[in-house]
Formats: C-alpha cells, sequence, structure tokens
C-alpha cells in the first residue's frame, strides 16, 4: 500500500489550497487584530482593557451551550452523506439558536454571584447579545466539509476590515468604552451577513434548510458530551481572567489579558490546520488504519514543533514585544507572556487530539480529560494567584493544558495510541530522525 504523500494529486492540492485560504486569512487576522488591539488597548488603559477582556471572558463561559459541541459533529455528518445537507444545516442552525437562550439563562442566573458594577453588566450584556448570531456559523462548517474555506475566508474579511475601522475611529474620536464593546456585537452581524451572501451566492438556497425532530436527536446524541466538554473548555481558557477580577482588581485582569492576547493569538494555526485536514483524516480512516495512524502522526508532529518555534524566542524577547507594543503601563504583562506562551505546545496538541477523539467516537472520554483539566487549573488558580498573583495565574494555565492534554492519557488505557503518537511528537530525537530519514 502506497501511503506517501503525492503532492501532485488532485486531493493534496485541494486540502493545500484550502488550508493556505485558511492560513492567509488567519494570519492577516492576526496582524490587523493585534496591531489594532494594542491600539485600543493603548487607549483604554490597564484598568478599562480589563474589564472589556473581564467582560469577554465572563460570556465565553457559557458560549459552549451556543455550539453545543456540534462543529465537529457537522463536519463528520457533512462528508459522510453531502446529500442531507438542508437538514443538517437547518437542524444544527435552530439548535444554536435554541442555545443562545440558555446562554442568556445561564449568565442572567450567575451575574448577582459576580462583585460587578452596572457598566461591567452593561459590557457583558452587549458582548453576549453578539454571540446570538453565532447560529450562522452552520455555513461555515459546510465549507469546511466541502474543502472550500475560501468562500468563509471572503466573508471574514469583510468583518475584519469593518471592525478594525470602527475600532480605530473610536479611539480617534475618544469614545466611551461601552463602544467599544459594541464592536462584538457589529463582528457578529457583519459576519453572519457575510457567510449568509457566500451561501446564497455559491450553494444554494437558505430557505431550504429544514428542521428534522430526528436529526436533531441523532446530532445531540452524538454532542451532549461535546457541549459538557466545550463548557469545560471554556471554563479553563477564560477563568482565570474572571478569578483574576474577583480576587485582584481590573487593572491586573488588564495586564494578564494582554499577555495572553499575544499568547493565544498563535491559537488559529492548529485550529486552521486540523479543520482542513479533518476530512483527509476522516477518509484515511476508512481505507486503513496504518495510513490513518501515519497522517494523525504527521499532524501531531506538526503541531507540537509550530509551537515550540512559537514559544522559545518569545520567552526571551516577552519584556521587549510588551514595551514596544503596549507601553510601559503594561510591562508587568512580560512576565505573564513568557510563561503562558508554552501553554500552546498543549493547546496545539490538543486540538489535534480532539479530532481523534471525535473519529474514533470517544466522545465521553474527550469531556473526561478536558474537565480534569478544568479543575486542575482552577485549584491551582486558587493555590497560585494568591501566592504569585497574574504570573500564578499563567502556572495554572500551563499545568492546566498539559493535565488535559497529555497526562491524561497515562491513566487511561484506551487513549494509549494516541500517547504514542504525542509521546513521539514531544520527542526532540524522534523529530530529528524523522528528518534525517
Amino acid at each position: 500500500m502506497r501511503t506517501a504523500i503525492d503532492i501532485r494529486s488532485s486531493g493534496f492540492k485541494r486540502y493545500f489550497s484550502n488550508t493556505s485560504w485558511l492560513m492567509g486569512h488567519r494570519v492577516l487576522s492576526m496582524v490587523v487584530a493585534l496591531f489594532v488591539g494594542v491600539y485600543v488597548a493603548r487607549y483604554l488603559g490597564p484598568e478599562r482593557f480589563g474589564l472589556l477582556s473581564y467582560a469577554g471572558s465572563f460570556v465565553v463561559l457559557f458560549t459552549a451551550l451556543v455550539t453545543l459541541g456540534l462543529d465537529g459533529i457537522m463536519v463528520r455528518e457533512l462528508v459522510k452523506a453531502p446529500e442531507r445537507r438542508d437538514e443538517l444545516l437547518g437542524t444544527a442552525f435552530w439548535l444554536k439558536a435554541g442555545g443562545a437562550i440558555m446562554m442568556w439563562i445561564g449568565i442572567a442566573a450567575a451575574i448577582p454571584f459576580t462583585h460587578n458594577d452596572t457598566q461591567t453588566n452593561i459590557l457583558i450584556i452587549i458582548i453576549a447579545f453578539a454571540v446570538i448570531f453565532q447560529a450562522f456559523n452552520v455555513i461555515d462548517l459546510n465549507y469546511q466539509a466541502e474543502v472550500k474555506s475560501k468562500f468563509v475566508v471572503y466573508a471574514h474579511l469583510v468583518q475584519l476590515v469593518v471592525s478594525s475601522i470602527t475600532k480605530l475611529i473610536f479611539v480617534w474620536i475618544s469614545a466611551p468604552l461601552v463602544w467599544f464593546a459594541c464592536v462584538f456585537l457589529l463582528d457578529a452581524v457583519v459576519h453572519a451577513v457575510g457567510l449568509t451572501a457566500m451561501y446564497l451566492k455559491n450553494i444554494g438556497k437558505i430557505w431550504y434548510w429544514k428542521w428534522r425532530w430526528e436529526t436533531a436527536k441523532e446530532l445531540l446524541r452524538d454532542s451532549w458530551p461535546l457541549i459538557l466538554s466545550g463548557m469545560v473548555i471554556s471554563i479553563y481558557m477564560k477563568i482565570d481572567q474572571v478569578m483574576i477580577k474577583e480576587m485582584l482588581d481590573a487593572e491586573r485582569v488588564g495586564h494578564y489579558a494582554a499577555a495572553v492576547r499575544l499568547s493565544e493569538a498563535w491559537y488559529f494555526v492548529p485550529m486552521a490546520i486540523t479543520s482542513s485536514v479533518f476530512p483527509a483524516i476522516i477518509n484515511a480512516k476508512k481505507q486503513s488504519e496504518e495510513l490513518y495512524y501515519q497522517r494523525l502522526q504527521k499532524l501531531y508532529d506538526l503541531m507540537v514543533w509550530l509551537a515550540v518555534a512559537i514559544a522559545l524566542p518569545t520567552t526571551f524577547v516577552a519584556p521587549w514585544v510588551i514595551r514596544v507594543l503596549y507601553g510601559d503601563a503594561f510591562l508587568p504583562a512580560a512576565g505573564v507572556l513568557s510563561i503562558h506562551i508554552w501553554a500552546g505546545v498543549f493547546v496545539f496538541l490538543g486540538v489535534a487530539c480532539s479530532k481523534w477523539f471525535i473519529v474514533e467516537n470517544y466522545i465521553k472520554k474527550n469531556l473526561y480529560r478536558t474537565s480534569i483539566g478544568m479543575i486542575s487549573n482552577v485549584v491551582l488558580n486558587l493555590i497560585l494567584i494568591p501566592l504569585y498573583g497574574i504570573h500564578g495565574a499563567a502556572i495554572a494555565t500551563l499545568l492546566g493544558q498539559m493535565t488535559a492534554n497529555l497526562i491524561y492519557d497515562i491513566f487511561d488505557k484506551q487513549t494509549y495510541p494516541s500517547l504514542k503518537l504525542k509521546t513521539n511528537a514531544l520527542n526532540p530525537f524522534y523529530f530529528i530522525k524523522k528528518i534525517i530519514i
């Protein structure tokens, strides 16, 4: 059996083109968002920037109720049965719309337990309203399944331009903080309109979408563990900023958020790559286990060493980067950045591994590992934030990601195949040997 990659094949060209579109867009978005975001942060200052970041993080804790863990499941089903597109998209759209209502209920129930003032709650409400439009992301999932992400890129680019210009204008006119929260809503509306326009132009009619109870039950039966997993992921990705606000103050949330924004700016890389090659991994599974695990190993290798290539230089230049980008007011963020950037190694690996869990239908195990990571992160934050402040929160994030995406596999025999791939990927001698060969 031939398992080498044929770069002349139409399949390779299709996946390479799709990945190139995604990566090109993400790089452009990262650069633009970084510099516009830095400009906004400089204008707002650590305290107001911290409040805006806190409000966004608070909403993210509940967004899993909107996504409902359907994204990976939808791509899988659309690849397997493209003839069911209208019923799958229609059902998923209304499921996500219903999830938005649950999100609002959750936020309303949680706000009384915080120490927020009126302004902070207004920021939360505005950002939460924007999340409702995520139901239109089902169009993105369809393009992922068809390996035609360039159409999604068009919509993202329009959103990027509108959002960036709006933020720059707001800074220029010295707009109040609440206006910057409204940009979240503007982003969501522009993105939804763009996706809808691309779908109507290139694929079909949204009014052909249809709801089916049977399809809803089928999707939720597979995705309910992912709903819980998504909630857990949201918690251990954003709980640190919420806890810093509650345990320290908004200014230090601003310092921490500035560092995290630079660190997490790279997280588009594994998401873009895995989203693009996920259909190829599913197809490899149909052909042979050998081809399937060869492709997974290459994906894991790529994820780990891309992350290391980003983290290693960042560790040494963090103070210079923070001073140049944000100014001396944000200098306490430098130490956080030099620590938090290494969590990316396990985030990159975890994004790739999540696809393995979906293909193997180990949805519950995915929930278990993320739950353990979240619990360890929360506990470590409770211990380390009082001791080391925002640096303790960065350490807790790193150890939480390591627990979820590596240590968990040691205690579950069924995840040993994935653990072997991860161990190989993290082994520099194995990586160098493969390069030499």
